[in-house]
């Protein structure tokens, strides 16, 4: 395989401390601060913010998680008995040092021929959105895990070129831009925010938030949009009579079309593109991480006929003249599933707005992350072979293009 790779999407697994380390003391006194809870007669660990389950997750997902590509297999041997991640079997996230440490990980980058990787979360993605009831507790929880992330992983360079995405929220606004500035002087290439409603009253495109956005723009780096808890089980399946409180891996069939990230991913982008923010910030860049790619076809169609339909006073924070497919195919970065339609998907978009990712060590991503090149080579010409291997993510984060290595 003679194309380089920049995965666009893999994980680390979080130590215990990971939200308390840096957090100050006296959230811990009031029983305000995210920590992991085990007691003698239950077999993994607890996530609980304060006495409060984090409902994400049945447990602890660094105790007790699927393999790495165990979702491709359950579709590969077409089902079978027992839930689709965890149908081989679980391991503790300790059976992999190198999702644990940086100095493993870099090592074994270099032995899987993968050049850098974005880094996100495995448990903080699934933690956030039950912090939004207190805001204050959320922003220092937020601050206290981006210096442990710095501190574990780091936030990428030439030398260590694993770039972590520090995790921001736009419910404080203050907090927000003196966060954003503060990981920027450190380092950061990116940045994350959870898709959905800003404090489930404001879209992230009102121009209130756009000093963030501004500031990301002027600073060259993209905000990611990754899957997790985007709040749907709560404020949405439970409309129709689901349960709002199960874990994550024992969502209805229900839950996984209504609940699970396409419709997130799907609303927030449509807020970005029909709320002008790229009109007011036309140098931005956002990216679609962990989301798949089935939702993109059916909202850039909704996008454009709902556009026609609107007359100038029917844009709430001004008038879109663009065709929207055109605006998000400049902005937008999307990672698709492996087991999607990946070459359909850069013929939509084109090959610049496409990126791999293989979302390793996750159960629902590959084996190893070169078994996504396996997908499309030959399948593509070689120049948008790199651009979706490679070039993609690295331009986005300001980083050197490649040139195919030597067969």
């Amino acid at each position: 395989m003679n194309v380089p790779m920049f995965d666009a999407d893999q994980h680390y697994y979080e130590s215990d401390d990971a939200y308390t380390r840096y957090l100050p003391k006296r959230f811990l006194d009031e029983g305000r601060a995210v920590r992991v809870v085990r007691s003698e007669d239950k077999q993994y660990g607890r996530i609980f913010f304060g006495d409060q389950k984090i409902t994400f997750f049945g447990t602890n997902p660094v105790e007790t998680t699927g393999h790495p590509g165990a979702l491709l297999e359950y579709f590969r041997s077409g089902g079978g008995t027992g839930n689709a991640l965890t149908h081989k079997g679980v391991l503790n996230a300790d059976d992999l040092p190198e999702s644990r440490d940086r100095a493993r990980r870099l090592a074994w980058l270099r032995e899987q021929g993968v050049e850098g990787t974005l880094m996100f979360p495995t448990s903080a993605v699934g933690v956030e959105y039950q912090l939004q009831s207190d805001v204050e507790a959320m922003n220092a929880t937020l601050t206290a895990f981006n210096r442990w992330l710095e501190d574990d992983w780091g936030f990428g360079s030439t030398e260590s070129p694993i770039y972590c995405a520090p995790l921001l929220n736009l419910t404080d606004l203050d907090w927000a831009l003196e966060e954003l500035d503060r990981v920027l002087a450190r380092g950061a290439k990116v940045v994350h925010l959870r898709p959905g409603p800003v404090g489930l009253t404001r879209s992230p495109a009102d121009p209130v938030h756009d000093p963030f956005w501004a500031r990301c723009a002027e600073a060259g780096v993209p905000v990611d949009f990754h899957l997790g808890n985007s709040g749907e089980t709560d404020y949405y399946s439970g409309l129709w009579g689901e349960r709002r409180d199960l874990p994550q891996h024992r969502f209805s069939p229900f839950q996984r079309v209504t609940s699970f990230g396409e419709r997130a991913i799907g609303d927030t982008l449509l807020a970005l593109v029909t709320h002008n923010l790229f009109g007011r910030v036309p140098d931005l860049k956002v990216m679609s991480i962990e989301h798949g790619s089935e939702w993109v076809r059916p909202l850039l169609k909704k996008m454009d006929r709902a556009a026609r339909m609107c007359g100038p006073k029917d844009w709430p924070f001004g008038v879109v003249t663009e065709r929207p497919r055109e605006i998000f195919k400049r902005h937008v970065l999307v990672s698709p599933f492996p087991e999607d339609d990946i070459i359909g998907l850069v013929e939509l978009l084109g090959p610049d707005a496409v990126a791999a990712g293989s979302d390793w060590p996750h159960p629902e991503g590959e084996v190893v992350p070169r078994d996504y090149v396996a997908r499309i080579e030959g399948r593509l010409p070689e120049g948008d072979l790199l651009k979706v291997m490679h070039d993609n993510t690295a331009t986005a984060l300001g980083l050197p293009l490649a040139a195919p290595v030597a067969s």
